[in-house]
C-alpha cells in the first residue's frame, strides 16, 4: 500500500474515496477512528492509500479532479 495523501478533512477523504471507489480502485482510510476520537486535530490526521499498482493511476485521477495539491511526494 501507498500513502497519497494524509489529511484532517474528512469532506476530502469522502471525495477521494468516491473518485477513486468509482474508478474500481481499493482505499484504505487509515487513522479515520483515531482522528474522530482526537476532534481532528492537525496531529492525527488521515491516510488515504492504495495499493502500489494503482498509485499512479490514483494519483492520475485525483489530479484530473483538480485535487493535486493534495497529493504526498511520491517516493522515489
Amino acid at each position: 500500500m501507498e500513502e497519497i495523501i494524509r489529511t484532517p478533512d474528512p469532506v476530502l477523504v469522502s471525495a477521494i474515496e468516491s473518485l477513486l471507489g468509482s474508478a474500481g480502485i481499493a482505499v484504505i482510510v487509515a487513522d479515520r477512528h483515531i482522528s474522530a476520537i482526537e476532534a481532528r486535530i492537525v496531529a492525527f490526521p488521515m491516510r488515504i492509500l492504495v495499493p502500489a499498482a494503482a498509485a499512479v493511476r490514483a494519483r492520475r485521477l485525483i489530479a484530473e479532479a483538480g485535487l493535486g495539491d493534495e497529493l504526498r511526494p511520491e517516493k522515489t
